[in-house]
């Protein structure tokens, strides 16, 4: 056979306006399942408790939270019992810090497939913010249980619920695009993410009630998208006062923080495969 002859497929970068080929991405679908179904093997791979870890490291959070907020500090949570009304927040938070730590390094951590395979880079953080919800499914059960040991139901509030989740995951998303292309250059984000989430975690409202905030700040608090966020589970679940203008803002910050870092990401990857 002639090389003339061979079938000759030409990869030009994506030139729409939209900086997602939506198109592309849904061809490369069973790439996505494959690489998030790879990311929760490898993280139970080996390990004796297994999926238990996704039940221990919420609850032991919120037990070390409920001791030392709860019990020593008498941090109000609105009248509902401690433990709830923080396990309430650590779940989503737990799920948005799993987001950003895997997607950040998920470049970089797959380095043979992107300089050897092409697909659409944006899969790898996409999956790698999608395997944690494995975790927090599991975790959302125990959540489950202990509302009804401290008497509160679900109610109808918690078909708002999936709409909390679908914001934490395009948080992660939007933090993690940026995150993950900083990583490529510079390898020392990986030491400064931990660092990274620990100050978010505190500057969330996940040990304490943003209506602690006087009135005066809660527009400035508002632009930590985790804070509406967090308010918004807990509304959903415990039937807390509604984030209303809380949430409005950090949905503001989310869709700037998702759409600037597809850019960011969109406008960087023709020279992954050189820098990493």
């Amino acid at each position: 056979m002639e090389i003339s002859s061979i079938p000759t497929t030409v990869i030009q970068p994506w030139r729409g306006r939209i900086p997602i080929n939506l198109g592309e991405l849904w061809a490369y679908r069973e790439l996505l399942y494959f690489l998030t179904w790879r990311d929760i093997k490898v993280r139970y791979k080996q390990t004796i408790l297994g999926f238990t870890w996704a039940i221990l490291q919420p609850f032991m959070m919120m037990v070390v939270f409920s001791l030392f907020f709860g019990n020593l500090l008498k941090v109000p949570s609105e009248g509902i019992p401690y433990p709830l009304f923080n396990y309430a927040a650590v779940l989503p938070w737990t799920l948005f810090a799993q987001g950003i730590t895997r997607s950040s390094e998920s470049l970089v951590a797959n380095i043979n497939m992107v300089q050897k395979v092409y697909f659409p880079r944006l899969i790898m953080p996409l999956a790698s913010i999608l395997s944690p919800l494995v975790d927090f499914a599991i975790a959302f059960v125990i959540l489950i249980g202990i509302m009804f040991y401290f008497g509160y139901p679900p109610t109808l509030s918690i078909l708002w619920l999936p709409v909390f989740i679908i914001l934490v995951l395009i948080t992660a998303l939007g933090v993690g695009l940026w995150l993950s292309v900083i990583n490529v250059k510079y390898r020392d984000v990986r030491y400064a993410v931990p660092f990274l989430t620990q100050l978010w975690l505190f500057a969330s409202p996940v040990v304490y009630a943003s209506s602690l905030l006087p009135q005066k700040f809660q527009a400035i608090y508002g632009l930590n998208p985790m804070a509406g966020v967090i308010e918004g589970f807990r509304w959903a679940l415990l039937g807390t006062d509604p984030p209303g203008s809380l949430i409005a803002i950090s949905v503001t910050i989310v869709l700037v923080i998702l759409i600037s870092g597809v850019f960011y990401f969109r406008k960087s990857e023709k020279n992954f495969a050189d820098v990493i």
